[in-house]
């Protein structure tokens, strides 16, 4: 039996140089955070902002170099080469927090799924690339898709573009998901339809995701391996139901304390469920 994929993190750290006049001085982003993100399973990263959650994110997607450390994709370290990046993206993709500010406004909701098709998957011609953008439209549930392909993103409520968004991630065949904080600007009232959204495409397509957010109770539900990271370093980890029903670190205890109450997420998850299954 073939080894599932795996995303691994290995002793990330990062430091970035602050300047003041003629002064600098080091801040320590993140200090030796390791994880390994199998296919199928979802990770949550959480923690207040500042923590070092969204640094982990941009270096898992190689906007940002680890001053030290290695990002590893299935067993093997990536390399810095276009080509390698380029290879390494074709596997591992992003949902950005703002689903205002990640999508181009002058271009169709077509164009943004036919861009990154024809990037990872040049043997698609003309209808074929028309096609598939539609059937990715239909996976993230919004149908009729040929009513948004020509859409430009202002005219999509936050939900309808997070979808969009989540929809160009799934374009090249990734295989997992960096989702940073992908609900966090989104109405109360929808922002579980889409982490449900979220929950059934990676059972449909063995996705490793890597969930990050400030919200203990929702990576409960939809984790199944939490970490808690405080000032750039992971002070708590362990399964989700543990990590909730048994905090040990101080900090864990306060962000519990500041989450929704259970029973309300339950019933609201409940509640969103029952409307997606009517529609």
């Amino acid at each position: 039996m073939s080894r599932p994929a795996t995303l691994e993190a290995r002793d990330l750290n990062k430091t970035f140089t602050l300047r003041s006049g003629f002064k600098t001085r080091p801040l320590h982003a993140v200090n030796d955070v390791s994880f390994t993100i199998e296919a199928g399973k979802t990770i949550a990263l959480v923690g207040e902002s500042g923590s070092g959650k969204s640094t982990i994110a941009r270096m898992l997607m190689k906007l940002e170099t680890p001053t030290s450390g290695q990002i590893l994709l299935n067993g093997r370290e990536t390399g810095t080469g276009g080509r390698e990046i380029a290879s390494y993206r074709s596997e591992v993709q992003m949902v950005f927090q703002d689903p205002f500010a990640s999508l181009n406004p002058y271009h169709s909701i077509g164009h943004h799924l036919a861009r990154p098709l024809r990037i990872h998957h040049p043997e698609l011609k003309g209808r074929q690339v028309r096609e598939r953008v539609l059937e990715l439209l239909e996976r993230v549930r919004l149908s009729p898709a040929e009513s948004f392909i020509d859409r430009r993103p202002h005219e999509l409520s936050g939900g309808q573009r997070q979808r969009v968004a989540i929809a160009r991630a799934l374009a090249p065949s990734a295989r997992f998901i960096v989702a940073d904080e992908p609900v966090s600007m989104l109405d109360v009232s929808i922002r579980l339809g889409v982490l449900n959204l979220l929950a059934d495409l990676q059972r449909e397509d063995d996705l490793g995701v890597l969930y990050i957010t400030h919200d203990l109770a929702t990576a409960r539900h939809f984790s199944d391996e939490i970490m808690v990271l405080y000032h750039g370093d992971v002070v708590e980890r362990g399964p989700s139901d543990e990590v909730i029903l048994n905090p040990q670190h101080d900090y864990t205890k306060r962000l519990l304390n500041a989450a929704p109450e259970p029973e309300n997420l339950g019933r609201l998850r409940d509640e969103v469920r029952r409307e997606l299954a009517g529609t």
